[in-house]
């Protein structure tokens, strides 16, 4: 009898272990490739020159052992470009299509395969439009496919790992590579060829992963996702704004060739803390008064802030300044800004805000 109710009770523990009744079922992670160095074939192994976006996402996929017990993942062909040929056509394309994913039952987390050289601008783009909690994981890999030590399959393995775990949720679009993850808006690249390329600075990592074991060491604190007030519901292009860099005397007129050329914006990738010579601060007032051209103030530095009224007046010559956002990016939040229309008056408060 004793015997009997013991089996009794070792079944009812084993069918409470392996989920009777509930759900056992694998995150379904969903890739969508875009091609870039990970996706990248050279002619020898050791060879550093290749060409990039070669490789379709199923043989990535295949080519990773042990991806598939980690999370139900399949994947999708948006682009297969290097990404010095992103475009505002990709993004646009890319941002709709993961907001359609993961409005999904189905659809737990994001992973985007991308080339390094503009992965933090796309990256950034996507925190600002993406609307869901969900985890979206940008990452790519420095080496080609067949290069000798390539570290993209490991890179998208813990990309996967990174967007199957629940507390990727609230993180905002993050980018992970080299068993870092860092927060879009934060990273940068800050080597051409080395594997720990990429960097954040000013604020440090997000968090770190190993072979899918991942643990996070802050929060964002900046808005994205769904706090932001972008979207690129409905939008078939950006205005254009373009990206000017600073030197000594650097002449005027290479704004107004930009205005010219149809420039609704221009960020200066200015010395220091954001200056620039005087002719082109003339210039640039004269930009706005004229022509309505808002001109953001960066830096050309790799670090720091560019902070407002520093050594001059910046509503004397109607410039706002970046904050610690890099050229490209704040190149981004200007043409998200111009397209939904918001005045000289508000940019600065977006500035300080994303």
């Amino acid at each position: 009898m004793r015997a009997l109710k013991i089996i009794a009770l070792l079944i009812v523990v084993s069918i409470t272990t392996v989920g009777f009744g509930q759900d056992t079922a694998l995150p379904n992670v969903k890739i969508l490739a875009t091609g870039g160095t990970i996706a990248g074939s050279a002619s020898s192994a050791t060879s550093g020159s290749y060409s990039a976006g070669q490789i379709g996402i199923q043989t990535m996929i295949n080519a990773v052992p042990g991806i598939k017990k980690i999370a139900d993942v399949s994947g999708e062909q948006i682009a297969n470009v290097g990404s010095q040929d992103m475009s505002v056509e990709i993004w646009l394309k890319l941002a709709n299509r993961i907001n359609e994913l993961l409005a999904s039952d189905d659809v737990d987390g994001i992973v985007i395969t991308h080339g390094t050289d503009t992965q933090e601008e796309t990256a950034y783009f996507l925190s600002l439009v993406v609307k869901s909690d969900k985890p979206v994981v940008t990452t790519g890999s420095m080496r080609s496919s067949t290069s000798i030590s390539a570290e993209g399959p490991l890179n998208l393995y813990n990309a996967v790992a990174i967007a199957a775990d629940s507390q990727s949720k609230r993180k905002g679009v993050m980018v992970s590579l080299n068993d870092q993850i860092h927060a879009a808006r934060d990273v940068s690249k800050m080597n051409t060829t080395n594997v720990n390329s990429f960097q954040s600075p000013i604020k440090g990592m997000l968090g770190g992963v190993f072979y899918g074991r991942l643990g996070f060491f802050r929060e964002p604190n900046t808005k994205f996702g769904k706090t932001s007030e972008f979207s690129v519901e409905g939008i078939t292009e950006l205005p254009r704004v373009d990206i000017l860099y600073a030197y000594a005397d650097m002449s005027p007129d290479l704004i107004d060739m930009h205005v010219k050329a149809g420039a609704k914006g221009i960020v200066i990738a200015g010395v220091g803390n954001g200056n620039m010579t005087d002719a082109i601060l003339k210039a640039a007032k004269k930009a706005y008064e004229e022509h309505g051209v808002i001109i953001v103030r960066s830096t050309r530095a790799a670090t720091g802030w560019v902070l407002r009224d520093n050594e001059f007046k910046d509503d004397d010559y109607h410039t706002v300044a970046s904050g610690d956002l890099n050229p490209a990016k704040a190149r981004i939040l200007l043409m998200l800004a111009l397209s939904k229309g918001e005045k000289l008056s508000e940019m600065q408060n977006l500035f300080d805000t994303y």
